[in-house]
């Protein structure tokens, strides 16, 4: 991780973002304290992945129900 002072952030803005998109992290200070943190972007979803855990999800719910009221029971509910 790279440290890197607000004053020269300024300057070397171009630089910084070449050392974020190479991986690494960029913490920014003013006085000696943390004002931002530069990081790369996290990856973008999977779609793959994504289809697959879908799918699995469908699976596991086959056949469950949620055993919903009937709207009979329901309006004769209302009517007591």
């Amino acid at each position: 991780m790279r440290e890197i002072g607000a004053s020269e952030t300024k300057n070397k803005l171009g630089q910084l973002l070449d050392w974020v998109e190479a991986g690494e992290e960029v913490v920014i200070t003013r006085r000696g304290r943390i004002v931002a943190w530069l990081v790369p972007p996290r990856p973008a979803v999977n779609p793959e992945r994504a289809r697959n855990a879908a799918a699995a999800i469908r699976a596991m719910s086959k056949g469950v129900r949620l055993g919903a009221p009937k709207i009979k029971d329901l309006v004769a509910e209302g009517r007591q």
